[in-house]
Formats: structure tokens, C-alpha cells, sequence
């Protein structure tokens, strides 16, 4: 099939074939659109994601390889096992969102912009009024100090951005995403693009192909209804 870039219009929510993206740049799948939920969900379903900046269109991605985390093998040095230990933090799921989202699109350690625009920013708190959209926050007593969010579809979780205030705190975050998502048997977590904190914690890459059987594998997990409520874990 040859490598085309597809324009998507807004009137149909259809993506071309995954096989389409381009290998330069890797993975780049479709340009345009628009960010309703419908569309996110379902290009979420297909393992397609949305990336890119202010002023550009909307791009969407699909590149191989892919990274991801298997659960299982999730690497805790030896460094972060001690902090664990005497861990001063406290856990929550989706108790903060809004917060959560804010501080990711403008993370302190963030050198160059940010991809998380008011447009995307916009789309992401529809999908968690939805229930497609999540966070896990850390705490330092009353002081949110660090978490993650996601897209959390058919079984398994996709993540999109961390941060930290405090040390180790997107680590934990993450470390507790892991552990809630093994207890429900469910195996990775797709990281989309490979960076040097994952590699540190674990992330490998794999192919489309293997990604999409390991995605397709993950619908047939059905959680329980409190799995996403707000709590304290």
C-alpha cells in the first residue's frame, strides 16, 4: 500500500489503514479533523493518537516501533525500591484531573513547548467527564506533588504525559498504575513514543503488528464499575 498522507474530514470519523502511516516521519497517519470524543475514542481504538503543536494542524500518529511497559517487568532500581520503602507520598485516582492536566502541560523540567494545547486540553477534560480519561495523582500531605493521566479504552491504558514536583513523584505515579492495572490482568501500558525516563523504567518497543494483537487481546478485559471511581489507593 503506499505511504500517503490522508486528510480526514470532519464530516466521517473514519482513519485510513494503519499500514498507510509514513516511515518519515515515523508513523504519521492522518492530518486534520477534529478532536471531538467520537473521534478520539475511536482512533484510541485503533491505537491511533493525536501530536502536535500550537498553530499546526491536528496530526495523528501510529508509528512503529511503538513503546510500551509490560506491567511485569516494570524496573524498580535499587534507589527508587529504598524511597518506595519509606515512601512519604500518599495515592489517588481521579481526584484532581483538571490539576493534573494543567501541571503536565506545563511541567517545570519541560525545556521545549508543550504539546498539550488549549485545544487538547479541551478534548482530554471532555473525555474525563466521559469516563475514556484518567489521572493518578500523588500527594504530600495536602500538596499535589506529581502524577500522570491517560486514555484508559477496551482493556488497557494509554498514557499521555507525567509530572513531578517533588522527587520520584511521577515515578510512584506510575509505579501505582502498574500495580492497579496487574491486579486487574491487565499486562502494558502503551507509553506511544520510547524516552529515556521510560527506558529507565522499563519500556521496550515492539512492532505496530505486535502492538495491535497485545491491544486487541486487552478488549476482552472487562473491569469492575469502581475501578476508575475517585479514590484514594
Amino acid at each position: 500500500m503506499s505511504k500517503t498522507l490522508h486528510w480526514l474530514m470532519p464530516e466521517s470519523l473514519d482513519f485510513p489503514p494503519l499500514c498507510s502511516a509514513l516511515t518519515e516521519p515515523n508513523g504519521l497517519l492522518a492530518i486534520g479533523g477534529d478532536l471531538t470524543s467520537a473521534r478520539l475514542v475511536k482512533a484510541y481504538q485503533k491505537g491511533i493518537f493525536p501530536w502536535f503543536n500550537e498553530g499546526e494542524e491536528i496530526l495523528w500518529w501510529s508509528p512503529t516501533p511503538r513503546a510500551i511497559i509490560d506491567v511485569n517487568l516494570l524496573r524498580i532500581n535499587k534507589t527508587l525500591k529504598k524511597f518506595l520503602k519509606k515512601n512519604p507520598y500518599t495515592v489517588s485516582v481521579n481526584n484532581c484531573f483538571d490539576r493534573v492536566l494543567d501541571y503536565c502541560a506545563n511541567a517545570p523540567f519541560r525545556k521545549e513547548g508543550t504539546w498539550i494545547v488549549d485545544e487538547m486540553k479541551n478534548a482530554y477534560k471532555r473525555l474525563h467527564q466521559q469516563g475514556y480519561a484518567h489521572s493518578i495523582e500523588v500527594w504530600q500531605d495536602e500538596q499535589l506533588v506529581g502524577g500522570l493521566y491517560g486514555i484508559a479504552i477496551d482493556g488497557f491504558f494509554s498514557g499521555e504525559s507525567m509530572f513531578y514536583l517533588k522527587p520520584n513523584a511521577s515515578k510512584v505515579a506510575l509505579v501505582n498504575l502498574a500495580q492497579l492495572l496487574k491486579f486487574q490482568g491487565i499486562d502494558f501500558i502503551d507509553c506511544q513514543i520510547n524516552n529515556a525516563f521510560l527506558q529507565n523504567m522499563g519500556a521496550f518497543e515492539v512492532t505496530r503488528e505486535d502492538f495491535i494483537k497485545r491491544q486487541q487481546l486487552a478488549k476482552n478485559i472487562r473491569l469492575p464499575s469502581y475501578f476508575w471511581q475517585a479514590r484514594y489507593l
